[in-house]
């Protein structure tokens, strides 16, 4: 048995779980609405207050879904009633960052600026503190998209290892290399 499918997915007061006849999740809350399909032969059942989600056999392949569609529909409850939170930092000297309604330009020592514009689901603020690195903050409900967001603007300036320049996660810890040394 899966250790984490056979874990039930308890459910907030606020939050409602639907499941169509096609086997596609709809999960309701205050900071919105998720939907993602399921395999199916996936079965997702609600008892009471708990969503529980099992596998008619114990074929590799069954078993391997198992955990996954529990831990997507967990990630997806825990979105609409927490959201999700992702912090990054820049470091290095000029670089900068700002967000005008959905676009974020970025100043990271090329020969322009970087525009990306967010996602509708996605909303991004920049704080700039004097004495500090720029802090870019994403915030949504969607777990999955929220992560690739911040690889993709993280994968614009990666950390260098020697000086440690670049765009990292906040509370990243960066592994210095040490430099030439002048031999004598």
């Amino acid at each position: 048995m899966s250790r984490i499918g056979k874990l039930p997915i308890t459910l907030p007061n606020n939050v409602e779980m639907s499941v169509a006849k096609d086997n596609v999740v709809t999960v309701k809350g205050p900071k919105g609405s998720l939907t993602t399909p399921v395999d199916k032969d996936i079965i997702v059942k609600q008892e009471d207050n708990q969503i529980v989600v099992e596998r008619p056999t114990e074929q590799k392949r069954h078993k391997a879904m198992h955990g996954l569609y529990r831990s997507l529909i967990n990630n997806m409850v825990v979105g609409v009633s927490e959201g999700y939170k992702e912090q990054l930092e820049l470091v290095g000297v000029g670089y900068k960052a700002t967000v005008q309604g959905n676009v974020l330009e970025l100043a990271l020592g090329y020969s322009h600026n970087i525009f990306m514009t967010m996602p509708e689901e996605v909303s991004a603020t920049a704080v700039t503190e004097k004495g500090k690195a720029p802090v870019i903050t994403l915030e949504s409900n969607d777990k999955q998209l929220i992560g690739q967001v911040a690889a993709k603007i993280r994968s614009l300036r990666k950390v260098e290892p020697y000086k440690g320049k670049g765009i990292r996660f906040v509370g990243e810890v960066v592994r210095r290399k040490a430099g030439k040394t002048a031999s004598k």
